[in-house]
C-alpha cells in the first residue's frame, strides 16, 4: 500500500513559498483595524436607532430621518471596511466628516433641539471622528511604503 500521508515538514522548500508568504501578507496586511470594525458597526446602528430609543420622534421629526440615514451610512462603512479593507479604509475620511456633520446637524436639521438630543448627537459625532481617524491612521500606517 502506498503511503498518501504528507509528512509533516518544512514548507520553506515548497516552490510557492515566496508568493504564498507575500499574498498572506497582503492579505492581512491591512487588517490592523479590525477590531474598529465592530465598534463602527455599532455606533451606525446606534445612530440610526438613537431616535427611538432617546424618544425623541414628536420633538425633532425631521431628525429622525437624518440619523436613520447617517446611522445606515456608517454602518455600510463598517461592512466595507470589514468586506474590501484594502479598497475602503480610503473612505475613513468620510466617516469623520460624517461625525463633524452629526455634531452640527442638531442646530442644521432640527429645529430647537434640547440637551438630549444635543449631547446624543455630539457624542455620536465624536466617536464617528474619533473611530474614522483611528482607521485613517492604521491605513496611512500599513499602505504601501515609497
Amino acid at each position: 500500500m502506498a503511503n498518501v500521508s504528507h509528512p509533516r515538514g518544512d514548507i520553506r522548500s515548497h516552490p510557492d513559498a515566496p508568493e504564498m508568504r507575500a499574498r498572506y501578507d497582503r492579505m492581512l496586511g491591512g487588517r490592523d483595524v479590525a477590531l474598529v470594525d465592530g465598534p463602527v458597526f455599532l455606533l451606525g446602528v446606534y445612530c440610526a436607532v438613537s431616535p427611538w430609543i432617546l424618544h425623541y420622534t414628536a420633538s425633532q421629526p425631521a431628525l429622525v430621518p437624518h440619523n436613520l440615514v447617517v446611522g445606515i451610512a456608517i454602518g455600510l462603512l463598517a461592512l466595507g471596511f470589514t468586506a474590501a479593507p484594502a479598497r475602503m479604509y480610503g473612505l475613513s475620511w468620510a466617516m469623520c466628516a460624517l461625525g463633524v456633520w452629526m455634531i452640527i446637524s442638531p442646530w442644521i436639521v432640527g429645529s430647537n433641539p434640547d440637551a438630549g438630543v444635543i449631547w446624543n448627537n455630539i457624542v455620536i459625532g465624536a466617536l464617528a471622528v474619533l473611530l474614522g481617524a483611528v482607521c485613517a491612521a492604521t491605513a496611512a500606517r500599513s499602505g504601501p511604503k515609497p
